[in-house]
């Protein structure tokens, strides 16, 4: 919606509201708009692949609450147990049965995931997993690569991606050097720089922390090697590797990243998917690493809405429908077509991008060159992208507002969608030029 359109409307009634309450009008930084410039979309409703604004303009939807909703919207299963579950209360801080149910269905995925805990969001489960990893080894270096994002923990924002490289910020203010004194960082795809960090400071490293697949400086996959090399070294120093799969976990496949590349992490991390849709992160891993956690070890980490009822219900319902045959096999086909379209269509108007899929996520860097890592963004064109962004927006498409954010397909986006998406797309590329 341009400046003028947006004058008068409920959608500039409901940010000048949200200005005055909340820092830049919003709750996450990346939904004010600043990589693109306008203002940010309003949503009142969602339904299947589509979402609609507060002003009644439908849009198709590639951002699927960031990757959360792998079913689409309001999903007619994932709704009807989260009115079920409700109605027999929200919360109780005590256990219920829901909570192993869906415990059982991850593990059934991820038999690396021995033992668990749930939480209430992707950043407390990377946290709660560093702690761990501390806790059982004895030892404080995290070692974890530039460009990829595990929350807002301070530990973990020494040269984050997503929102942080989108805002243009090395770091981020109001974290003490002594918070990252102990955080080791290295290039995305470069295990030689691993190894060299753990000839220095291997005795002192607790753990690795990784996206398999970065996610959060926009789609970049790890080359051949990368992350075996990972398991490798971490295994020899004595030292934890952990999986981030809070993007990928249940996006990439049914087990994720790990059953994708054949690996197995010590420790993992997930969130979005599992809570279809709510608040929801968990982590865990092997049986003698997270028996260090209370009550059964010293390693302490709480949480009043840990395993809510309604969070879990939603995330059984999403799982059970994730787990139906061909269900990952339709949802790449769509996004490889969704691919294979928007390259044509870029070359078609001669604007240089990469394309870079891995399953049912991509990203279309503005660049001839897709980034191996986060030293290779400064190459991407984001005035280029931005512009390419507000006309697919002025067509009813709904991008991620950065360049550096993944773009996400669920089961709800049909045939038709993704050949809309490619038209609107060709006109887009001609006017981003």
């Amino acid at each position: 919606m341009t400046d003028t359109a947006l004058t008068g409307s409920v959608s500039a009634e409901i940010l000048a509201r949200s200005e005055a309450c909340f820092p830049g009008g919003v709750n996450s930084p990346v939904r004010a708009f600043r990589a693109v410039g306008g203002h940010p979309v309003v949503v009142r409703q969602g339904r299947g692949a589509r979402v609609i604004d507060v002003d009644g303009r439908v849009m198709l939807d590639y951002v699927c609450s960031w990757g959360a909703l792998v079913l689409g919207h309001a999903h007619a299963e994932v709704t009807r147990a989260i009115a079920e579950a409700a109605s027999n209360g929200t919360g109780f801080g005590m256990p219920t049965p829901s909570e192993p149910q869906l415990a059982h269905m991850i593990q059934a995925a991820m038999p690396s995931i021995e033992l668990m805990r749930f939480v209430s969001s992707g950043t407390e489960a990377t946290m709660s997993a560093i702690r761990v990893a501390r806790g059982f080894t004895g030892r404080a270096k995290i070692v974890k690569f530039s460009g990829c994002y595990h929350g807002h923990a301070d530990a973990l924002l020494a040269r984050a991606g997503s929102g942080v490289a989108t805002l243009g910020l090395p770091d981020s203010a109001g974290v003490p050097r002594a918070a990252v004194a102990d955080t080791l960082v290295v290039p995305f795809n470069n295990l030689n720089a691993v190894r060299d960090v753990f000839t220095t400071h291997g005795g002192e490293i607790a753990a690795v922390i990784v996206e398999p697949v970065a996610a959060n400086m926009g789609v970049v996959p790890p080359q051949p090697g990368f992350l075996e090399g990972l398991r490798e070294v971490t295994a020899r120093y004595g030292a934890l590797l952990i999986f981030d799969e809070v993007i990928t976990g249940f996006r990439l496949g049914w087990g994720g990243a790990q059953a994708r590349f054949r690996l197995t992490p010590d420790l993992t991390c997930l969130g979005k998917i599992i809570g279809g849709g709510l608040p929801v992160g968990a982590y865990g891993g092997r049986r003698d690493v997270m028996q260090v956690l209370a009550p059964l070890g010293s390693v302490y980490q709480a949480g009043t809405l840990a395993g809510n009822p309604v969070a879990m219900s939603a995330g059984i319902a999403t799982l059970r429908e994730a787990a139906a045959p061909g269900f990952y096999t339709t949802l790449d086909d769509k996004v490889l077509r969704l691919a294979e379209g928007l390259t044509r269509g870029a070359a078609d108007a001669g604007v240089p991008v990469s394309v870079v899929r891995e399953a049912s996520m991509l990203t279309v860097f503005f660049a001839e060159h897709p980034p191996q890592c986060y030293e290779d963004l400064p190459a991407v064109d984001t005035s280029r992208f931005a512009r390419f962004f507000h006309a697919m927006l002025d067509q009813g498409v709904l991008l991620p507002p950065s360049q550096f954010e993944a773009w996400f397909i669920s089961a709800s986006h049909g045939a038709d969608d993704i050949e809309r998406t490619v038209d609107a797309a060709r006109r887009a590329f001609a006017q981003a030029r």
